[in-house]
Parts: structure tokens; C-alpha cells; sequence
């Protein structure tokens, strides 16, 4: 399984997550509820420790790979987000392929291929673009220093917010799934997949930090591209208006 790593930016840095981030955490997610409709998010210190302790037991099987997302100037914590279906390639060929764990050391592996997702900031942090950034440092991490070959995403249907804001970081739609599972909402959702491959990342990660650059710099020629850049891509968990859904 991948080593927990700390991914730094300008505005947010990535830590592995820990029981130390329980109270950040539940204070995050305890702003407004309201804005999440599609992610499941702890609720009180009891909820938060829970969610960490399911993340912790998730890493040790080699599952998933959990972040708490902390403002970088001044370290609160904001959210989180982690790489899960991680898949290992490696090894003989088995027909039908399923999902694989590593071949040899466990602790040393990289997977071939990963999906970001579980991402909810706090009310206040979305729309800061503190989520691009970190979006930018995992897809980085995933290509540059794990050399996976796809990144996926995904996201219910309905979520129309969300599934632009995947759309603008240069991810491929690879369809909808109908009847998928079932949502928060208990309704039965359909999904909307996307995908970056190793050779799409070149051009995805030009996109994104050309984003980045125009959105802090007043100056920048490109600065339509930025406007709303840091509200539309910061947006994964808020719902559309209606009635509440639980989370």
C-alpha cells in the first residue's frame, strides 16, 4: 500500500489523517451542513472519530489513502479527500482481471491505477480554491512520483456542480452508470464517471495551474479563465436547492 504522505501547496497542505485532526475536523464539518448533499461527512467529535478510525482501518487494508485538507496559513483544518479503488497491475495476468492488491512488499507498493473522491470542505473554505490546489497536488502525486496509469473520478448524477467542476479540471466523462446505487438521500442514484490517463496528464496539469495562476493574479492575461475558478471547483459536496438531504 502507498506510504502516507504529506502533499504541500500555497494555500493547502494535505497531512495524513489522524485522531489529531478529530477536533479540527468535526468543527469543519459542524459549519453549515446544509452544503452537503452528496458526500458523507462526520457529524460531532464521536462522528469524526468514527470517520478517522474507518480511514485508518481502510490504509492498513491497503484501500485507500485518506487526507485531512489544512489551510496552509494558518492550519485549520478545512475538510478532507483521499485516493481510493487504488489497483495494482502488477504480476501474472488473470483473466477475468479484479481488483488486486500489491505483489511483494506491501509497504512499498505503488498502485497502477486510483480514484480521488470522499472530498468535503468546511462552508467557509469552499470556494477559496483550496480544493483545485489540492486536486493539483494528488493528481501530481499519482502521476509524478506513483507513475499510475488513470486517475478516476465520480460523481452522483444529480450533482451537477460537481460533475462541471471534475469537467473543468480537464477529466474525460466516461458515461453514466444508471441505477448505480443508492444515495445519502436513500434515493437510487445514477453516476457520472471520469477519468485522466498518464499521457492526458501533461495538458490536464497545464490547465489546472493556469487556473490557479489567473485566479491570483489580477494581472494575468488569462484572468477569464480564473474568474469563478475557486467557486465552481470547490463545490464537490454542496447540493442543489431542495430539501435537506442528511449526510
Amino acid at each position: 500500500m502507498p506510504a502516507p504522505v504529506t502533499l504541500t501547496g500555497r494555500t493547502v497542505r494535505l497531512e495524513p489523517l489522524t485522531e489529531q485532526h478529530a477536533e479540527g475536523l468535526a468543527a469543519a464539518a459542524a459549519e453549515d451542513r446544509s452544503t452537503y448533499g452528496f458526500t458523507a461527512v462526520p457529524q460531532g467529535l464521536d462522528g469524526a472519530l468514527e470517520f478517522i478510525a474507518t480511514a485508518q482501518a481502510d490504509l492498513a487494508a491497503g484501500r485507500s489513502l485518506a487526507f485531512a485538507t489544512v489551510r496552509a496559513g494558518d492550519g485549520l483544518v478545512v475538510g478532507s479527500t483521499r485516493f481510493l479503488e487504488l489497483d495494482y497491475w502488477q504480476g501474472p495476468v488473470v483473466w477475468p482481471p479484479l481488483p488486486a492488491g500489491p505483489v511483494g512488499d506491501p509497504a512499498t507498493a505503488v498502485p497502477d491505477a486510483a480514484e480521488i473522491g470522499r472530498t468535503w470542505l468546511s462552508r467557509h473554505a469552499q470556494g477559496t480554491g483550496i480544493n483545485t490546489e489540492a486536486k493539483l497536488l494528488m493528481l501530481r502525486h499519482a502521476f509524478e512520483t506513483w507513475g499510475v496509469q488513470r486517475i478516476s473520478m465520480r460523481a452522483d448524477a444529480r450533482n451537477l456542480r460537481s460533475r462541471a467542476a471534475i469537467e473543468r479540471l480537464g477529466a474525460t466523462p466516461e458515461g453514466v452508470r444508471r441505477a448505480h446505487s443508492r444515495g445519502l438521500d436513500g434515493v437510487v442514484r445514477s453516476t457520472a464517471f471520469y477519468s485522466i490517463l498518464a499521457e492526458e496528464w501533461p495538458a490536464v496539469r497545464d490547465i489546472i495551474e493556469l487556473r490557479i495562476a489567473a485566479a491570483i493574479s489580477p494581472s494575468a492575461p488569462d484572468r477569464g479563465i480564473g474568474q469563478g475558478m475557486g467557486h465552481e471547483l470547490d463545490q464537490e459536496c454542496v447540493r442543489p436547492a431542495g430539501p435537506l438531504i442528511p449526510a
